[in-house]
Protein backbone atom coordinates (compact mmCIF):
# COMPACT_ATOMS: atom_id res chain seq x y z
CA UNK A 1 0.00 0.00 0.00
CA UNK A 2 0.89 3.56 -0.66
CA UNK A 3 -0.21 4.82 2.56
CA UNK A 4 1.00 1.68 4.66
CA UNK A 5 1.70 3.56 7.54
CA UNK A 6 -2.03 5.26 7.51
CA UNK A 7 -3.32 1.95 7.29
CA UNK A 8 -1.36 0.79 10.37
CA UNK A 9 -2.15 3.86 12.36
CA UNK A 10 -5.09 3.96 12.15
CA UNK A 11 -5.68 0.15 12.99
CA UNK A 12 -3.37 0.86 15.92
CA UNK A 13 -6.02 3.53 16.86
CA UNK A 14 -9.04 1.70 16.29
CA UNK A 15 -7.66 -1.11 18.25
CA UNK A 16 -7.02 0.94 20.97
CA UNK A 17 -10.97 2.73 20.83
CA UNK A 18 -12.31 -0.68 20.60
CA UNK A 19 -10.12 -2.04 23.91
CA UNK A 20 -11.03 1.24 25.57
CA UNK A 21 -14.57 1.18 24.18
CA UNK A 22 -15.18 -2.70 25.63
CA UNK A 23 -13.54 -1.30 29.10
CA UNK A 24 -15.17 1.83 29.34
CA UNK A 25 -18.48 0.10 28.77
CA UNK A 26 -17.67 -2.97 31.17
CA UNK A 27 -16.95 -0.35 34.21
CA UNK A 28 -20.01 2.07 33.16
CA UNK A 29 -22.46 -1.19 32.73
CA UNK A 30 -21.03 -2.19 36.38
CA UNK A 31 -21.15 1.10 38.26
CA UNK A 32 -24.47 2.13 36.53
CA UNK A 33 -25.89 -1.27 37.57
CA UNK A 34 -24.76 -0.98 41.27
CA UNK A 35 -25.55 3.07 41.50
CA UNK A 36 -29.36 1.92 40.12
CA UNK A 37 -29.55 -0.75 42.81
CA UNK A 38 -28.30 1.34 45.39
CA UNK A 39 -30.59 4.30 44.36
CA UNK A 40 -33.69 1.56 43.92
CA UNK A 41 -32.42 0.22 47.86
CA UNK A 42 -32.71 3.83 48.89
CA UNK A 43 -36.33 4.57 47.57
CA UNK A 44 -37.35 1.57 48.70
CA UNK A 45 -35.89 1.85 52.26
CA UNK A 46 -37.32 5.73 52.55
CA UNK A 47 -40.82 3.88 51.67
CA UNK A 48 -40.28 0.95 54.06
CA UNK A 49 -39.69 3.13 56.95
CA UNK A 50 -42.31 5.60 56.47
CA UNK A 51 -44.92 2.54 55.87
CA UNK A 52 -43.47 1.15 59.01
CA UNK A 53 -43.71 4.17 61.14
CA UNK A 54 -46.89 4.87 59.53
CA UNK A 55 -48.26 1.47 60.58
CA UNK A 56 -46.35 1.58 63.94
CA UNK A 57 -48.89 4.98 64.49
CA UNK A 58 -51.80 2.77 63.43
CA UNK A 59 -50.95 -0.19 65.84
CA UNK A 60 -50.39 2.74 68.66
CA UNK A 61 -54.14 4.38 68.11
CA UNK A 62 -55.67 1.01 67.96
CA UNK A 63 -56.09 -0.70 71.07
CA UNK A 64 -54.09 -4.45 71.61
CA UNK A 65 -51.33 -4.37 69.05
CA UNK A 66 -51.55 -6.70 66.19
CA UNK A 67 -52.70 -9.85 67.67
CA UNK A 68 -53.58 -10.35 64.10
CA UNK A 69 -55.73 -13.60 64.61
CA UNK A 70 -57.56 -11.93 67.56
CA UNK A 71 -58.63 -8.86 66.12
CA UNK A 72 -62.13 -7.90 65.73
CA UNK A 73 -64.06 -7.78 62.91
CA UNK A 74 -64.24 -4.17 62.81
CA UNK A 75 -60.22 -3.90 63.53
CA UNK A 76 -59.59 -6.57 60.74
CA UNK A 77 -61.82 -4.25 58.26
CA UNK A 78 -59.89 -0.86 59.42
CA UNK A 79 -56.49 -3.32 59.10
CA UNK A 80 -56.69 -4.28 55.90
CA UNK A 81 -58.24 -1.20 54.09
CA UNK A 82 -55.02 0.38 55.41
CA UNK A 83 -52.75 -2.34 53.94
CA UNK A 84 -54.42 -1.85 50.53
CA UNK A 85 -53.71 1.83 51.32
CA UNK A 86 -50.21 1.92 51.78
CA UNK A 87 -49.59 -1.13 48.67
CA UNK A 88 -51.60 1.30 46.64
CA UNK A 89 -49.02 4.13 47.27
CA UNK A 90 -45.87 1.83 47.64
CA UNK A 91 -46.64 0.44 43.97
CA UNK A 92 -45.33 -3.15 44.88
CA UNK A 93 -45.79 -6.06 47.48
CA UNK A 94 -46.33 -5.37 51.03
CA UNK A 95 -45.71 -8.26 53.22
CA UNK A 96 -46.26 -7.79 56.94
CA UNK A 97 -45.09 -10.93 59.64
CA UNK A 98 -45.32 -11.49 62.89
CA UNK A 99 -42.98 -12.40 65.75
CA UNK A 100 -43.52 -15.88 65.21
CA UNK A 101 -43.04 -15.30 61.70
CA UNK A 102 -46.11 -15.79 60.35
CA UNK A 103 -47.34 -13.77 57.38
CA UNK A 104 -50.55 -11.53 57.45
CA UNK A 105 -51.15 -10.04 54.28
CA UNK A 106 -54.39 -7.99 53.26
CA UNK A 107 -55.48 -5.52 50.94
CA UNK A 108 -55.61 -6.65 47.45
CA UNK A 109 -53.88 -9.92 48.03
CA UNK A 110 -56.56 -10.37 51.26
CA UNK A 111 -58.58 -13.25 48.86
CA UNK A 112 -55.03 -15.15 48.09
CA UNK A 113 -53.59 -17.91 50.95
CA UNK A 114 -49.92 -17.14 51.36
CA UNK A 115 -47.90 -19.25 53.12
CA UNK A 116 -43.97 -18.92 54.64
CA UNK A 117 -42.90 -20.69 51.65
CA UNK A 118 -43.96 -17.50 49.60
CA UNK A 119 -41.68 -15.36 51.02
CA UNK A 120 -38.80 -14.40 49.47
CA UNK A 121 -35.65 -16.15 49.61
CA UNK A 122 -33.57 -15.11 53.07
CA UNK A 123 -36.53 -13.83 54.20
CA UNK A 124 -36.21 -15.62 57.75
CA UNK A 125 -32.85 -13.66 57.84
CA UNK A 126 -34.02 -10.04 56.62
CA UNK A 127 -36.95 -10.73 59.01
CA UNK A 128 -34.75 -12.19 62.30
CA UNK A 129 -32.52 -8.82 62.24
CA UNK A 130 -35.76 -6.31 61.61
CA UNK A 131 -36.99 -8.33 64.99
CA UNK A 132 -33.28 -6.65 65.86
CA UNK A 133 -34.33 -3.16 65.55
CA UNK A 134 -32.71 -3.27 62.13
CA UNK A 135 -33.54 -2.18 58.20
CA UNK A 136 -32.14 -4.39 56.38
CA UNK A 137 -32.29 -6.20 52.62
CA UNK A 138 -32.23 -9.02 50.24
CA UNK A 139 -31.56 -10.04 47.34
CA UNK A 140 -33.00 -13.02 45.05
CA UNK A 141 -35.17 -15.23 42.99
CA UNK A 142 -38.71 -15.12 44.16
CA UNK A 143 -41.11 -18.01 42.99
CA UNK A 144 -44.32 -15.91 44.06
CA UNK A 145 -43.14 -13.12 41.22
CA UNK A 146 -40.74 -15.85 39.07
CA UNK A 147 -38.20 -13.13 39.16
CA UNK A 148 -35.37 -11.72 40.74
CA UNK A 149 -36.45 -9.42 43.70
CA UNK A 150 -35.32 -6.89 46.13
CA UNK A 151 -36.54 -7.40 49.61
CA UNK A 152 -36.34 -4.74 52.24
CA UNK A 153 -37.67 -5.26 56.10
CA UNK A 154 -38.29 -2.60 58.41
CA UNK A 155 -39.74 -2.56 61.76
CA UNK A 156 -42.62 -1.86 63.33
CA UNK A 157 -43.07 -1.13 66.70
CA UNK A 158 -45.58 -0.30 69.60
CA UNK A 159 -43.70 2.15 71.90
CA UNK A 160 -40.36 0.41 72.43
CA UNK A 161 -41.26 -2.88 71.47
CA UNK A 162 -41.13 -4.35 67.83
CA UNK A 163 -44.69 -5.82 66.99
CA UNK A 164 -43.88 -6.92 63.04
CA UNK A 165 -41.29 -6.77 60.19
CA UNK A 166 -42.44 -4.95 57.18
CA UNK A 167 -41.38 -6.76 53.73
CA UNK A 168 -41.05 -4.67 50.42
CA UNK A 169 -40.91 -7.17 47.96
CA UNK A 170 -39.98 -5.47 44.39
CA UNK A 171 -38.64 -7.09 41.27
CA UNK A 172 -35.85 -5.78 39.57
CA UNK A 173 -37.40 -5.95 35.70
CA UNK A 174 -37.51 -2.19 36.27
CA UNK A 175 -33.76 -2.20 37.89
CA UNK A 176 -33.10 -3.85 34.24
CA UNK A 177 -34.93 -2.23 32.28
CA UNK A 178 -33.42 1.08 33.25
CA UNK A 179 -30.06 -0.69 32.69
CA UNK A 180 -30.64 -1.59 29.51
CA UNK A 181 -31.68 1.22 28.49
CA UNK A 182 -28.57 3.34 29.56
CA UNK A 183 -26.64 0.63 28.15
CA UNK A 184 -28.55 1.17 25.03
CA UNK A 185 -27.80 5.32 24.72
CA UNK A 186 -24.18 4.09 26.23
CA UNK A 187 -23.64 2.24 23.01
CA UNK A 188 -24.86 4.33 20.76
CA UNK A 189 -22.33 7.20 22.27
CA UNK A 190 -19.41 4.67 22.17
CA UNK A 191 -20.04 3.86 18.56
CA UNK A 192 -20.73 7.43 17.03
CA UNK A 193 -17.43 8.36 19.47
CA UNK A 194 -15.24 4.98 17.53
CA UNK A 195 -16.47 6.98 14.25
CA UNK A 196 -15.21 10.06 15.27
CA UNK A 197 -12.16 8.00 16.43
CA UNK A 198 -11.49 5.82 13.36
CA UNK A 199 -11.68 9.63 11.10
CA UNK A 200 -9.89 11.46 13.38
CA UNK A 201 -7.01 8.79 13.93
CA UNK A 202 -6.86 8.97 9.54
CA UNK A 203 -6.29 12.66 9.95
CA UNK A 204 -3.63 12.35 12.12
CA UNK A 205 -2.32 9.21 10.63
CA UNK A 206 -1.99 11.81 7.64
CA UNK A 207 -0.61 14.60 9.18
CA UNK A 208 2.29 11.98 10.19
CA UNK A 209 2.86 10.89 7.04
CA UNK A 210 2.80 13.82 4.64
CA UNK A 211 5.76 15.23 6.13
CA UNK A 212 7.62 11.54 5.95
CA UNK A 213 6.57 12.05 2.23
CA UNK A 214 7.94 15.13 1.70
CA UNK A 215 11.43 13.74 3.71
CA UNK A 216 11.32 10.91 1.32
CA UNK A 217 11.09 13.27 -1.83
CA UNK A 218 13.53 15.23 -0.54
CA UNK A 219 16.37 12.34 -0.04
CA UNK A 220 15.25 11.03 -3.70
CA UNK A 221 16.20 14.69 -5.38
CA UNK A 222 19.31 14.35 -3.12
CA UNK A 223 20.01 10.93 -4.69
CA UNK A 224 19.63 12.02 -7.89
CA UNK A 225 22.66 15.51 -7.02
CA UNK A 226 20.19 17.82 -6.87
CA UNK A 227 21.50 19.40 -3.52
CA UNK A 228 19.88 22.58 -3.03
CA UNK A 229 16.36 20.25 -2.49
CA UNK A 230 15.05 21.37 1.29
CA UNK A 231 12.32 19.76 2.87
CA UNK A 232 11.08 23.03 4.63
CA UNK A 233 9.09 21.42 7.30
CA UNK A 234 9.27 23.08 10.76
CA UNK A 235 7.91 21.18 13.44
CA UNK A 236 9.07 20.74 17.08
CA UNK A 237 9.12 17.24 17.27
CA UNK A 238 11.19 13.90 15.73
CA UNK A 239 9.78 14.49 12.70
CA UNK A 240 11.33 18.16 12.20
CA UNK A 241 14.16 17.10 13.76
CA UNK A 242 14.31 14.61 11.04
CA UNK A 243 13.61 17.44 8.71
CA UNK A 244 16.39 19.53 9.87
CA UNK A 245 19.05 17.04 9.44
CA UNK A 246 17.67 16.32 6.23
CA UNK A 247 18.48 19.54 5.28
CA UNK A 248 21.34 19.95 7.25
CA UNK A 249 23.08 17.16 4.62
CA UNK A 250 21.21 19.18 2.06
CA UNK A 251 23.63 22.32 2.59
CA UNK A 252 26.85 20.18 3.20
CA UNK A 253 26.51 18.06 0.11
CA UNK A 254 25.89 21.33 -1.82
CA UNK A 255 28.84 22.93 0.14
CA UNK A 256 30.79 19.71 -0.58
CA UNK A 257 29.63 19.70 -4.53
CA UNK A 258 30.53 23.06 -4.68
CA UNK A 259 34.62 22.79 -2.93
CA UNK A 260 34.62 19.35 -5.76
CA UNK A 261 33.83 21.78 -8.30
CA UNK A 262 36.42 24.38 -7.14
CA UNK A 263 38.98 21.66 -6.39
CA UNK A 264 38.24 20.47 -9.95
CA UNK A 265 38.69 23.96 -11.26
CA UNK A 266 41.68 24.41 -8.74
CA UNK A 267 43.34 21.22 -10.26
CA UNK A 268 43.27 22.15 -13.98
CA UNK A 269 44.36 25.79 -12.75
CA UNK A 270 47.03 24.36 -10.92
CA UNK A 271 48.00 21.29 -14.02
CA UNK A 272 47.77 24.42 -16.59
CA UNK A 273 49.82 26.96 -14.92
CA UNK A 274 52.75 24.42 -14.22
CA UNK A 275 52.70 23.29 -17.60
CA UNK A 276 52.87 26.86 -18.27
CA UNK A 277 55.94 27.56 -15.36
CA UNK A 278 57.60 24.66 -16.83
CA UNK A 279 57.23 24.87 -20.74
CA UNK A 280 58.44 28.85 -20.43
CA UNK A 281 62.31 27.52 -19.18
CA UNK A 282 62.67 24.46 -21.00
CA UNK A 283 61.44 26.02 -24.39
CA UNK A 284 64.23 28.98 -23.46
CA UNK A 285 66.88 26.29 -22.57
CA UNK A 286 65.90 23.85 -25.38
CA UNK A 287 66.36 27.19 -27.74
CA UNK A 288 69.80 28.09 -26.82
CA UNK A 289 71.01 24.89 -27.24
CA UNK A 290 69.77 24.36 -30.57
CA UNK A 291 71.27 27.63 -31.39
CA UNK A 292 74.65 26.62 -30.02
CA UNK A 293 74.11 23.47 -31.59
CA UNK A 294 73.76 24.74 -34.98
CA UNK A 295 75.94 27.27 -34.60
CA UNK A 296 73.79 29.79 -35.31
CA UNK A 297 75.40 32.00 -32.29
CA UNK A 298 79.12 31.71 -32.75
CA UNK A 299 80.17 35.26 -31.09
CA UNK A 300 81.88 34.59 -27.83
CA UNK A 301 80.01 37.58 -26.37
CA UNK A 302 76.70 36.33 -27.52
CA UNK A 303 77.98 32.27 -26.64
CA UNK A 304 78.37 33.81 -23.09
CA UNK A 305 75.04 35.23 -23.23
CA UNK A 306 72.83 32.29 -23.87
CA UNK A 307 75.15 30.32 -21.74
CA UNK A 308 73.94 32.48 -18.82
CA UNK A 309 70.24 32.88 -19.89
CA UNK A 310 70.37 28.50 -19.62
CA UNK A 311 71.73 28.80 -16.28
CA UNK A 312 68.87 31.71 -14.97
CA UNK A 313 66.40 29.54 -16.24
CA UNK A 314 67.65 25.68 -14.95
CA UNK A 315 67.86 27.81 -11.72
CA UNK A 316 64.61 28.99 -11.86
CA UNK A 317 63.46 25.40 -13.24
CA UNK A 318 64.59 24.01 -10.13
CA UNK A 319 63.73 26.23 -7.80
CA UNK A 320 60.47 25.70 -9.13
CA UNK A 321 60.78 21.90 -8.69
CA UNK A 322 61.63 22.40 -5.05
CA UNK A 323 59.15 24.61 -4.16
CA UNK A 324 56.39 22.30 -5.86
CA UNK A 325 58.15 19.06 -4.30
CA UNK A 326 58.34 21.56 -0.32
CA UNK A 327 54.24 22.24 -0.90
CA UNK A 328 53.66 18.54 -2.26
CA UNK A 329 55.14 17.49 1.01
CA UNK A 330 53.53 19.97 3.38
CA UNK A 331 49.82 19.64 2.60
CA UNK A 332 50.73 16.05 3.18
CA UNK A 333 49.21 15.12 6.80
CA UNK A 334 51.60 11.97 6.84
CA UNK A 335 54.19 14.14 6.41
CA UNK A 336 56.15 14.48 9.84
CA UNK A 337 57.91 17.96 10.79
CA UNK A 338 60.23 17.53 13.98
CA UNK A 339 58.87 19.88 16.47
CA UNK A 340 60.75 20.78 19.54
CA UNK A 341 60.74 23.48 22.18
CA UNK A 342 61.98 26.43 20.83
CA UNK A 343 62.32 30.37 21.65
CA UNK A 344 60.40 31.94 18.83
CA UNK A 345 62.04 35.64 19.41
CA UNK A 346 65.17 33.45 18.63
CA UNK A 347 63.71 32.39 15.03
CA UNK A 348 62.93 36.04 13.77
CA UNK A 349 66.21 37.20 15.05
CA UNK A 350 68.34 34.47 12.88
CA UNK A 351 65.62 35.38 10.29
CA UNK A 352 66.75 39.17 10.52
CA UNK A 353 69.44 38.31 10.21
CA UNK A 354 69.58 36.29 6.92
CA UNK A 355 68.00 38.91 5.54
CA UNK A 356 69.72 41.73 6.28
CA UNK A 357 72.47 41.75 3.30
CA UNK A 358 69.22 41.55 0.94
CA UNK A 359 68.09 44.60 2.49
CA UNK A 360 70.70 46.68 2.94
CA UNK A 361 71.23 46.29 -1.29
CA UNK A 362 68.27 48.09 -1.67
CA UNK A 363 68.87 50.83 0.98
CA UNK A 364 66.08 49.45 3.02
CA UNK A 365 65.78 49.57 6.88
CA UNK A 366 64.42 47.01 9.29
CA UNK A 367 63.04 48.00 12.71
CA UNK A 368 62.32 45.66 14.90
CA UNK A 369 60.39 45.50 18.55
CA UNK A 370 60.18 42.34 20.13
CA UNK A 371 58.26 43.17 23.31
CA UNK A 372 58.60 39.24 24.06
CA UNK A 373 62.16 38.45 24.47
CA UNK A 374 60.98 34.91 25.36
CA UNK A 375 58.08 33.54 23.94
CA UNK A 376 57.81 29.27 24.10
CA UNK A 377 56.95 27.01 22.07
CA UNK A 378 56.69 23.81 19.63
CA UNK A 379 57.96 23.75 16.61
CA UNK A 380 60.36 22.98 13.77
CA UNK A 381 63.04 25.79 13.65
CA UNK A 382 63.73 25.34 10.29
CA UNK A 383 60.25 25.52 8.78
CA UNK A 384 59.47 28.43 11.17
CA UNK A 385 62.64 30.53 9.64
CA UNK A 386 61.39 29.13 6.04
CA UNK A 387 57.94 30.73 6.85
CA UNK A 388 59.51 34.27 7.85
CA UNK A 389 62.22 33.92 5.13
CA UNK A 390 59.27 34.12 2.43
CA UNK A 391 57.28 36.94 4.18
CA UNK A 392 60.71 39.06 4.52
CA UNK A 393 61.63 38.40 1.19
CA UNK A 394 58.61 39.64 -0.41
CA UNK A 395 58.17 42.44 1.81
CA UNK A 396 62.04 43.43 0.67
CA UNK A 397 60.85 42.58 -3.11
CA UNK A 398 57.74 45.41 -3.30
CA UNK A 399 59.37 48.23 -1.42
CA UNK A 400 60.88 51.04 -2.96
CA UNK A 401 64.59 51.47 -2.43
CA UNK A 402 64.71 54.04 0.96
CA UNK A 403 61.88 52.73 2.65
CA UNK A 404 61.35 50.81 5.87
CA UNK A 405 60.16 47.17 7.12
CA UNK A 406 58.35 47.94 11.27
CA UNK A 407 58.09 44.23 12.71
CA UNK A 408 56.73 43.59 16.07
CA UNK A 409 56.20 41.12 18.28
CA UNK A 410 53.75 41.34 21.52
CA UNK A 411 52.01 38.93 22.91
CA UNK A 412 52.66 35.88 20.68
CA UNK A 413 51.61 38.57 17.28
CA UNK A 414 54.19 39.24 14.78
CA UNK A 415 53.16 42.20 12.58
CA UNK A 416 55.21 42.85 9.34
CA UNK A 417 54.11 45.77 7.80
CA UNK A 418 56.17 47.33 4.51
CA UNK A 419 55.19 50.57 2.51
CA UNK A 420 55.80 48.55 -0.83
CA UNK A 421 53.66 48.67 -3.76
CA UNK A 422 50.64 46.61 -2.39
CA UNK A 423 48.39 43.94 -3.72
CA UNK A 424 45.73 45.00 -5.61
CA UNK A 425 41.97 44.40 -4.43
CA UNK A 426 40.85 41.72 -6.48
CA UNK A 427 44.22 39.64 -6.14
CA UNK A 428 43.97 39.71 -2.11
CA UNK A 429 41.41 36.86 -1.63
CA UNK A 430 43.40 34.52 -3.42
CA UNK A 431 46.72 35.64 -2.24
CA UNK A 432 47.47 32.11 -0.82
CA UNK A 433 46.85 30.23 -3.84
CA UNK A 434 49.18 28.31 -5.67
CA UNK A 435 50.75 30.14 -8.64
CA UNK A 436 49.44 33.22 -7.72
CA UNK A 437 51.71 35.89 -8.54
CA UNK A 438 51.64 39.64 -9.02
CA UNK A 439 52.41 41.14 -12.44
CA UNK A 440 55.46 43.33 -11.54
CA UNK A 441 58.97 43.52 -12.61
CA UNK A 442 59.74 42.50 -9.36
CA UNK A 443 58.23 39.49 -9.57
CA UNK A 444 58.89 38.48 -12.67
CA UNK A 445 61.25 35.05 -11.16
CA UNK A 446 58.51 34.42 -8.53
CA UNK A 447 57.34 30.86 -8.55
CA UNK A 448 53.62 32.02 -7.24
CA UNK A 449 54.43 29.11 -4.68
CA UNK A 450 56.03 31.17 -1.43
CA UNK A 451 52.56 32.48 0.33
CA UNK A 452 51.07 28.77 -0.05
CA UNK A 453 54.20 27.59 1.66
CA UNK A 454 54.08 29.57 4.20
CA UNK A 455 50.28 29.03 5.00
CA UNK A 456 50.76 25.64 5.05
CA UNK A 457 53.83 25.94 7.73
CA UNK A 458 51.55 28.11 9.53
CA UNK A 459 48.98 25.90 9.60
CA UNK A 460 51.37 22.97 11.17
CA UNK A 461 51.97 24.93 13.84
CA UNK A 462 48.55 25.89 14.51
CA UNK A 463 49.71 29.83 13.63
CA UNK A 464 47.04 31.78 11.93
CA UNK A 465 47.82 33.87 9.41
CA UNK A 466 46.45 36.80 7.63
CA UNK A 467 46.78 39.74 5.02
CA UNK A 468 45.52 43.08 4.80
CA UNK A 469 47.15 45.62 1.48
CA UNK A 470 46.31 48.39 0.10
CA UNK A 471 47.58 49.30 -3.54
CA UNK A 472 50.12 51.55 -3.71
CA UNK A 473 50.50 51.95 0.16
CA UNK A 474 51.38 49.03 1.90
CA UNK A 475 51.06 44.99 3.15
CA UNK A 476 50.43 44.25 6.85
CA UNK A 477 51.20 40.48 7.34
CA UNK A 478 49.92 39.37 10.72
CA UNK A 479 50.83 35.83 12.47
CA UNK A 480 49.12 34.94 15.65
CA UNK A 481 50.29 32.01 17.73
CA UNK A 482 47.39 30.07 19.23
Amino acid sequence: MKNNIVFKLAVYFTIGLLLFTLVIGGVFTTLFKKYTIQLHKAELESRAIQMADNLSEFFRTSSGGMGGMGMSGHRMMGYGAYIGFIEDIAGTDVWIVDETLELITTGHKSHHNYRYNDLPQDAERVVQEVFLGKTTFSQGFSDLLNAPTLTIGAPIKQGENIIGALLLHSPVEGINSAISSGLEILAISLFIALLIGIIFSIMVALGFTKPLRKINNTALRLVDGEYSAKTNIRQKDEIGELASTIDILSERLYKADKERENLNKLRQDFLANISHELRTPVTIIRGSLEALNDQVVTQADQVEDYYKQMLDESIYLQRLVNDLLELSRLRNLDFNIDKESLNFSDVIDDTLRSVEYMAKNKNIIINSELDNRVFMMEGDYGRLRQMLLIILDNAIKFSPSGEKIDIDFKNGVLTIRDNGIGIPKEDLPYIFDRFTRIKTEENKKGTGLGLAIAKEIAQRHNIEISIDSEENIGTIVRLEIK
